[in-house]
């Protein structure tokens, strides 16, 4: 059989982007035998990316643990992800089954301890050539298919070919760009504002998520004692928010139910924040062309889901395309595997995300599940999945969960009710 050599290419596969999703999927494809060239618009080993919800929800922790990543992240401090999540209802506070095993648990870590370990973990893969200073700028085509990119680097611009070009480069990805991948656009309704701290306790030192319908805000501790505090109002309440950056942050967080003591704790960082994030949603491949990452699906900060699936679509490409690039397989029947994977797996998670970011209260089927996860230890452990990205929408509402979620609300009708919370919809 032709080996990849002697059919012109300098590596079987060229990755753009080093972050999260192209140093897993450059290690794994160089486990199976690829030669990867790993490219980085970035000069400095230690680029990272600031705006994330630094958590990884546990779907990706069997990635992680491929990776051999998990000891090193422990190391490094990065907290289990445990969380409660506060709703009109009262708290849903998932937590194991009496006598069974612990719930499935991802990590918050921040990035700038993550993306540098796990680059240069690729760095160390045998298989793998991390190129810094590489901007992809064009693609190479032949005979209606990608065949290579193009780049500029500090010696200038350079050709590098290869049979499958892979955009790990974030929702504004070139790669898709480049090669007419199309994106469908959802609208996000809420705007996004960040911020770290240091010593600030938590209840039960985890994660805490408010659902404030319409507005949301997060907490969530990380390595170093740090917590990633987040807010994301109702964009009707952006003009005012942004007259008094800082005021309106500070005064959103003590509002809230329980509050983190922000007075007392240490802001560590600026707060930075976006104003708008829509969802974005790509097909997944073209001839010669996978996305994997945000660049191929971008979904809403507030489930913190990014990163699991950057992890994940890395595994996912992996496992379907190395035997073709390698010159032991169709390509276009590998890359439409991992398509439909990618389809099946994620695009009802997606739904659902755009449509909540519409920015508007619970629908009737959301009030039943918080509801009942509220004043149920099951179906809070229930929700825990679906959250966690371990089950999937149809799993999530199957008729066995709803007619639980439906006996328990039943059962509670005319419990008394939790006091009013404090009030985010003004302006």
């Amino acid at each position: 059989m032709t080996k990849p050599e002697s059919a012109g290419y300098d590596y079987d596969v060229v990755i753009s982007g080093s972050g999260l999703a192209g140093s897993a999927a450059a290690i794994l494809l160089a486990r199976r035998g690829v030669r990867v060239a790993l490219l980085e618009r970035r000069s400095d080993p230690e680029a990272y990316k600031v705006l994330c919800t630094h958590s990884i929800t546990a779907n990706a922790h069997p990635v992680l643990d491929g990776l051999g990543l998990v000891p090193a992240l422990e190391k490094a401090g990065a907290m289990s992800n445990a969380a409660r999540w506060y709703t009109r209802w009262g708290w849903i506070e998932p937590k194991a089954a009496p006598g069974g095993p612990e719930l499935p648990h991802g990590y918050n870590i921040r990035r700038s301890v993550l993306d540098p370990l796990i680059r240069s973990r690729a760095v160390e893969t045998p298989g793998v050539e991390v190129l810094l200073g590489h901007r992809v700028t064009g693609l190479v085509r032949e005979a209606g298919r990608t065949v290579g990119v193009r780049a500029s680097t500090p010696q200038g611009e350079r050709e590098i070919r290869a049979r499958l070009v892979v955009g790990a480069d974030g929702k504004d990805s070139a790669v898709a760009k480049l090669a007419g991948v199309p994106a469908r656009v959802h609208e996000n309704a809420r705007f996004g504002y960040l911020a770290h701290f240091r010593n600030l306790p938590l209840p039960g030192g985890i994660g805490q998520t408010w659902f404030l319908e319409p507005d949301m805000a997060y907490a969530f501790p990380n390595d170093d004692g740090v917590t990633v505090l987040a807010v994301l109002p109702d964009k009707k309440r952006l003009p005012a928010f942004r007259e008094d950056l800082e005021g309106s942050f500070l005064e959103f967080v003590r509002a809230l139910p329980e509050a983190p003591p922000i007075d007392s704790a240490e802001r560590i960082t600026k707060i930075i924040g976006t104003v708008d994030h829509p969802l974005h949603s790509r097909r997944p491949t073209a001839p010669g062309v996978a996305l994997i990452g945000d660049a191929a699906l971008t979904s809403d900060p507030l489930w913190g889901v990014g990163c699991g699936w950057a992890l994940q679509t890395a595994q996912w490409l992996a496992e379907a395309v190395a035997p073709a690039v390698t010159g032991r397989g169709d390509l276009a029947r590998s890359l439409a595997a991992y398509a439909r994977r990618h389809r099946r797996r994620l695009s009802g998670h997606q739904y659902l995300a755009a449509d909540y970011a519409k920015a508007r209260p619970f629908n009737p089927m959301e009030r039943l599940m918080f509801s009942a996860a509220a004043r149920d230890a099951s179906l809070a452990r229930h929700m825990y999945l679906f959250a966690a990205r371990l089950i999937g929408p149809l799993r999530f509402l199957n008729p066995v969960a709803l007619a639980k979620a439906l006996a328990v609300n039943v059962k509670h009708r005319g419990a008394a009710v939790p006091p009013a919370r404090p009030s985010h919809t003004g302006a």
